[in-house]
């Protein structure tokens, strides 16, 4: 009988579930899809790096003064005494040991249109949907990330959170304008041959579509399921979207998990 994985998520408290983070819910419903057991462990931001270097994983990238950059997703796979980070190598990872579990999240034959496709959407989603969802992600994070996030995002954006897309303002109103234009033209990619698909790799679910449902969420949690943006957003291409993220109904399943111990 399978142990189970350990995932590694950062904790918010938008919803009850406390899962909100995009790059983490990647691996969420990679888990979820193909029915792998595995358990929670809540990490905040500061405590990212020493958790890392304690299960042994190492950095996914550089930060821009050339210094190794540790990021949630991760896991620990006590079946094979493993550890992955980032949501893209964990769904290589859990293909490759897990093959009949579930689907296949990246068939071989999709990978290079997979990186691709994920490229091309991040390239689309984050030009306005960011400066939309940020400042309503650090609202509900818990203190110790919500003073990391907000130093190390209004860094990036050169700007206080709340002056990125404020409330009932004519700039909010522009990105949201533009978000519906980038989610038009990601619909326009899957509709190409003239047929509505709801899924991106053909006529089952991959990982790509597991990306797009994962930054949907995070929209979905941060600004409020009962929100008006999220109503107006389910109702944008004909109700679309609302038909993609039914697909992922099943999926949505959060553990209570527990405090990490760093």
């Amino acid at each position: 009988m399978l142990e189970s994985i350990v995932l590694y998520d950062i904790p918010g408290n938008a919803t009850k579930g406390k899962a909100w983070s995009p790059n983490t819910w990647k691996t969420r419903f990679s888990l979820n899809i193909k029915g792998i057991p595995y358990r929670t462990v809540w990490v905040e931001y500061p405590d990212i790096v020493a958790l890392s270097k304690q299960i042994g994983v190492g950095p996914t990238s550089t930060n821009e003064d050339g210094s190794p950059q540790y990021t949630l997703p991760a896991i620990y796979d006590p079946n094979t005494r493993t550890a992955v980070a980032d949501s893209v190598a964990i769904a290589r990872y859990l293909d490759q040991t897990y093959p009949s579990s579930g689907p296949s999240l990246i068939p071989k034959e999709t990978d290079a249109l997979h990186m691709a496709f994920i490229q091309a959407f991040r390239d689309v989603f984050f030009v306005n949907a960011g400066q939309l969802v940020l400042p309503a992600t650090c609202a509900q994070l818990n203190p110790r990330s919500e003073a990391y996030f907000r130093r190390t995002r209004e860094e990036m954006f050169n700007a206080k959170l709340e002056d990125l897309a404020p409330a009932g303002s004519e700039k909010r109103a522009q990105h949201w304008k533009g978000f519906e234009k980038a989610l038009h033209t990601v619909k326009g990619w899957l509709a190409a041959d003239g047929t509505e698909k709801v899924h991106v790799m053909g006529d089952r679910v991959s990982f790509a579509d597991v990306v797009v449902a994962s930054y949907l969420i995070w929209m979905k949690l941060v600004l409020g399921p009962e929100s008006k943006e999220w109503a107006d957003m389910m109702k944008w291409d004909g109700g679309y979207w609302e038909r993609f993220m039914a697909e992922f109904d099943g999926w949505v399943t959060v553990d209570v998990g527990t405090e990490a111990e760093v």
